[in-house]
C-alpha cells in the first residue's frame, strides 16, 4: 500500500506533515510537492494544509529530542533543494520523535548518516558564497553582488555581511532563483522583481558600466592586477584551483572576467 503526501514544499508544510502523519497514524511512502505527477500506483493521496500552529508544536516537540546545533542542521538541510531532501528530512524527524535517545550521531542509521552529508554540502556552499561574492559599487553608492549557488545557501550569509558591511548599501541577488537580500544600513530585507522590472543586471550578474560608480571599473582592474601578481606561475595546478574554487562561481568573479 503507497501513501502520498503532497503539500507546498515550504519547511513549515513539512513539518505539518509530520503532524498530520502522527495524527491519522499513516506515514507516508512519498512526499510530492502540489502539482508534481503521482505515482503509476498509489492507494492513498492526501494534502497536507500548512499551519503555523501544528508546525510548531512539532518543532517544539524536536527542541526536546535534539540539540540547538542538530535543530540548526535541520533547517539548513532544506535548502539543499535535492530531490530526496523531503522525505529524507520527514525519515530523520520521526526517527529523532519516536528514539528513546538522541540519533544525532548514529551514523549507523541510513537516514542519520545521509542528513549529515546533505548538511555538509549546503554549509560547503554557504562558506563558498562567503569566499566568493564580489561586490561591485553602483552609480548610488550600492554594492550589489549577484550569485548561481548550488544549493539555496544565500540566507546563510546575510549576517556574514551585515556584520562585515553594516556601514554601507547593498543588495546580494541569487540569479537562479530570482530573489535576493538588500541591507539599507539599518534594516535587511528579502527582495524579489517582477519579470518587467528585472534590469539587465539581475539576469546577467553583472552591472553595465553605464550603472557603475565613477571609480568601480579602476577598482576592478586593480583586483584583477593584484590576482594576477600573487599567482605563483611555477606552483600552478589546475585542478586544485578549481577544487578551491569551483568552476560554476567563476562567471561572477572580477578576477576571472
Amino acid at each position: 500500500m503507497m501513501v502520498v503526501f503532497l503539500f507546498d514544499n515550504t519547511f513549515e508544510g513539512l513539518l505539518t506533515a509530520v503532524f498530520e502523519a502522527y495524527s491519522r497514524r499513516t506515514f507516508p511512502d512519498v512526499l510530492l510537492v502540489e502539482g508534481e505527477p503521482l505515482p503509476l500506483f498509489c492507494d492513498e493521496v492526501f494534502t497536507v494544509v500548512t499551519d503555523e500552529e501544528k508546525s510548531g508544536r512539532v518543532w517544539r516537540g524536536l527542541e526536546k529530542k535534539l540539540s540547538a546545533g542538530a535543530l540548526r542542521c535541520l533547517a539548513q538541510c532544506w535548502l539543499a533543494e535535492e530531490a530526496e531532501t523531503p522525505m529524507l528530512l520527514f525519515r530523520y524527524i520521526r526517527k529523532a520523535i519516536d528514539a528513546p535517545r538522541s540519533i544525532e550521531t548514529n551514523f549507523a542509521d541510513p537516514d542519520v548518516l545521509e542528513f549529515s552529508r546533505m548538511w555538509k554540502r549546503v554549509n560547503s556552499e554557504k562558506w563558498h558564497l562567503v569566499q566568493f561574492i564580489r561586490f561591485q559599487k553602483a552609480a548610488d553608492g550600492t554594492y550589489f553582488a549577484a550569485v548561481s549557488p548550488e544549493k539555496n545557501a544565500l540566507p546563510l550569509v546575510t549576517e556574514h555581511f551585515r556584520d562585515r558591511l553594516g556601514d554601507q548599501p547593498w543588495l546580494i541577488y541569487d540569479v537562479g532563483r530570482a530573489y535576493g537580500f538588500y541591507f539599507d544600513r539599518r534594516e535587511l530585507r528579502h527582495v524579489t522583481f517582477s519579470e518587467d522590472t528585472r534590469a539587465a543586471h539581475l539576469l546577467s550578474g553583472r552591472l553595465d558600466e553605464s550603472l557603475m560608480d565613477k571609480d568601480e571599473k579602476l577598482f576592478q582592474e586593480l583586483w584583477k592586477t593584484y590576482f594576477k601578481a600573487i599567482c605563483i606561475k611555477e606552483r600552478w595546478n589546475p585542478r586544485k584551483h578549481r577544487q578551491d574554487m569551483p568552476v560554476r562561481y567563476w562567471k561572477y568573479l572580477t578576477e576571472k572576467q
